[in-house]
Order: structure tokens, then C-alpha cells, then sequence
């Protein structure tokens, strides 16, 4: 079957050139729909449309796009089966899975996360695309798109403070946070650092309450180690990953006297996140624990900078993914800008950096 293929205008180099658009979704009338939603705005051309996954690959080969809007469930090997084909033949375009699959709790929407989409949103019914969605979806698409990158890119070249040092004592506690794109990247970071550090880890990954059970499963996979969502008064165990529930901010409490519990909190966090990263890092901070290192991975908005301004002063040390590998260079960029990073590196590069403050002990473990 030929590529459904539409081509809309040619490629223009001019920088300030539209946002790129695949539309791929099995319903005809979802495609008009979705083209005439996101064209409004302008700053979106729908550059090429297919019915399935297969149709998708055969027309990367012969179209450049910049964002691929997936729907998940369509005849034939279906969106998330061919995800990873799709990736490989967008040549860095971003993935952003709308689909009714894509509902609070669906297993398959943390799978294409964990495979590499850069968002998801959930598609409501094809009488409903309209208002707040279309709203939601384009912010969503201009955030993915080249010219939000560019910006960011432009933004930093302009403003790169120096890389701090990051410090030699053993490494007593890990904390990760991430936002769009960041189960990826957390998959990449796991898969490098060793199955065993002897410390605890905690994680603030921003997902809404359902999808929490299931992305708990999916990273005690990925980090080869248990990880469990974090609740009330729980015991930091070396080698545990705790997880930041949907509804509340995961703090520490405890230190050099005591042992360390969990302490979660649900007032509002200056970021407007919930979870947020930062209440989790300042709460580090106030330990008087030498060692502690943060990872803040992929991530839209400035979620972690504050928190990661108390660590370093605390004598902790923050480092963060770098633009190239991100699906959003939002929360890591923050943390750069701010001169608190430490490093500056893709998820593996930033596990064999943690790996290094690993203290003899353990290591030779």
C-alpha cells in the first residue's frame, strides 16, 4: 500500500520556517480534524498524513518533518508495535503519541514513553477535538518543534555559565528528576549505572496519579533494582528506587542521627509541578549529608533550579542531560543556566559520572 502522503509546501530555509507535521492516525476524518486544529494558530504546516504505522516509515524516507503526531491503536502493526521503526526513520524528529490508548493508567502509553516518545496526550473523541485540546496540543507541538529549540539553544549560547566542580566525597544519596521525555531518559541513565551503588534513590518523574503503578513496574525493569512509589514514613533503603506518588512532593527527613524517611508533602510547590523536583532536592539539602548528587534529566519548564540551588550550596552536586539528547531542554537548561551543573551530559555519561563518586566499599562489592 503507498504512503498515505501529503505534502503540503516545499522545505524552506529560512529560520524562521514552520514546525514540520506528521499526522499519523487511522481515521480520515481525526487527520482533517487534527490539520485544521493545529494550522490555525499558524506556525504548523501539515507536512506529510498516513493511515498506519507502515505507511509512516515508508514516508520518512521521502519527507523531513520536525514533530510526528502517533495514534497508537490503527490496522496492522499499530503505533506502538512500529514506534521504534519510526523513531529510526524520523532522523530526530520528536514523537508525540495522541491517542485514546494514551488514557490515565494505560500500560501503553508508559511503553511509548519508555521507547522513546518525547509526550503523550490523551485524544478524546472525534466530536470533542476542539477548545482546551487544541490548546494543549499545539503548546505541546511548538515545545517539541525546532524553533522552541532553537531558542533554547540560542538563549544559552548567549548566557553558558561555567561547569562547578563537582566534589570527591563518597556518594551517600542519588536523586532524579524529569519531566517530558524523561522515562526514556531514565531508561538510558539505569542501563549504565551499576546494579549496585550502595545508596537510595529517589525519583520525581512528573505523571498524574494512574500511570504510577505502571511506571513503577516498568523502571524496577529498567534500573535492574526494586522500585516502589514512595508513601508516608517509608525507610530509605541503598539500592531502592522510591518514587514520587502523582499527588505529592517526595521529601526526605532524618540524617547523620537518624535513619532517613520518606516525608511527602502536597502543599503548592513554587514551580506549579506536582510532583515537583524542587521540594525533593531542598529537602536533601537540609540533611547536612555530604555526598548527595542530583541528575535532572529531560524536561519542559524550570522545575529542579531552585532546589538544585539549595543542594550546591548544601555542598551537594547537580548534573544535568544535555540539548542534544533531550526531548525538552527545559528543566536542564534551567539548572545550566543558573551556574549550578556540574556536568552537562547525555543519560549514560551522566550514570558512569555518579558511578565515579561510588565509595570503595561499595564498589568493590
Amino acid at each position: 500500500m503507498a504512503p498515505a502522503l501529503a505534502r503540503r509546501s516545499a522545505e524552506e530555509p529560512s529560520q524562521r520556517r514552520n514546525i514540520r507535521l506528521m499526522i499519523v492516525d487511522d481515521s480520515m476524518v481525526a487527520r482533517a480534524v487534527l490539520s485544521r486544529m493545529v494550522e490555525v494558530g499558524g506556525g504548523i504546516e501539515i507536512s506529510a498524513v498516513a493511515g498506519t504505522a507502515e505507511d509512516a516509515v515508508e514516508a520518512l524516507a521521502h519527507v523531513s518533518v520536525d514533530v510526528i503526531l502517533l495514534d497508537l491503536e490503527m490496522p496492522g502493526a499499530g503505533g506502538l508495535s512500529k514506534l521504534p521503526e519510526i523513531i529510526a526513520a524520523a532522523r530526530g524528529a520528536r514523537v508525540l503519541v495522541c491517542s485514546s490508548l494514551a488514557e490515565e493508567g494505560a500500560a501503553a502509553t508508559v511503553r511509548a514513553l519508555a521507547q522513546g516518545a518525547a509526550d503523550t496526550l490523551l485524544k478524546p473523541g472525534t466530536g470533542r477535538l476542539q477548545g482546551r485540546f487544541a490548546d494543549i496540543l499545539t503548546a505541546k507541538i511548538r515545545a517539541l518543534g525546532p524553533l522552541e529549540r532553537d531558542a533554547v539553544r540560542s538563549r544559552s549560547a548567549s548566557s553558558a555559565a561555567p561547569l562547578r566542580a563537582m566534589g570527591v566525597e563518597d556518594l551517600s544519596l542519588l536523586a532524579i528528576g524529569a519531566s517530558t521525555g524523561g522515562i526514556h531518559s531514565l531508561g538510558r541513565f539505569f542501563a549504565d549505572l551499576p546494579r549496585k551503588i550502595g545508596v537510595p534513590i529517589l525519583v520525581t518523574q512528573h505523571l498524574p496519579v494512574p500511570f504510577m503503578d505502571v511506571f513503577a513496574r516498568q523502571l524496577s525493569s529498567a534500573a535492574y533494582r526494586p522500585a516502589r512509589i514512595a508513601t508516608e514514613g517509608a525507610p530509605l533503603v541503598p539500592d531502592e528506587v522510591l518514587i514520587a506518588p502523582g499527588d505529592a512532593h517526595l521529601t526526605v527527613e532524618g540524617g547523620r542521627s537518624g535513619a532517613l524517611r520518606v516525608r511527602l508533602l502536597r502543599g503548592r510547590a513554587a514551580s506549579g509541578c506536582l510532583p515537583s523536583v524542587d521540594p525533593m532536592l531542598a529537602s536533601i539539602a537540609a540533611l547536612d549529608l555530604p555526598g548527595a548528587v542530583a541528575v535532572i534529566l529531560s524536561g519542559m519548564g524550570r522545575d529542579g533550579v531552585d532546589g538544585a540551588g539549595h543542594l550546591v550550596a548544601a555542598g551537594g552536586a547537580v548534573l544535568v542531560q544535555d540539548e542534544a539528547t533531550s526531548a525538552v531542554w527545559g528543566m536542564p537548561r534551567a539548572v545550566a543556566d543558573a551556574g549550578l551543573a556540574a556536568a552537562i551530559l547525555p543519560p549514560e555519561k551522566l550514570a558512569r559520572r555518579v558511578a565515579s563518586r561510588i565509595g570503595q566499599f561499595h564498589a568493590n562489592q
